[in-house]
């Protein structure tokens, strides 16, 4: 089994992304293909958690749409995520902040931390 998994880690070219936890608001910058084209669309919300280690990493960013909420999960070694941009760094207390899901307006904000 660590075989397995040592073979998969080579394998995988790791992305140099810059450090963010939950709570942080980032802009995804990713490829999407449409037919033979392809183009970057940024998507950006807040950080509602980080999961797994090492290459099956994954981050879950949730932003607000049309007053809809929607998360996505992207894998942190993707090949079509082009950049992360941290926007601002939010200061919580959890690593996981689904109660987000929860709130709406003014409610759903999150503090920023001084940098």
């Amino acid at each position: 089994m660590d075989l397995v998994k040592f073979v998969e880690e080579q394998s995988v070219v790791k992305k140099q992304v810059p450090a963010f936890k939950a709570g942080d608001t980032v802009t995804v910058h990713y490829k999407i293909r449409e037919g033979n084209k392809e183009r970057i669309q940024l998507y950006q919300g807040v950080v509602i958690q980080r999961n797994s280690v090492g290459v099956s990493e994954t981050f879950t960013v949730r932003k607000v749409s049309n007053g809809i909420g929607v998360e996505r999960i992207f894998p942190i070694n993707s090949p079509n995520i082009e950049k992360v941009d941290v926007n601002s760094y939010g200061k919580v207390r959890r690593a996981k902040l689904f109660y987000l899901r929860a709130l709406t307006g003014k409610a759903a904000r999150i503090k920023s931390k001084r940098v």
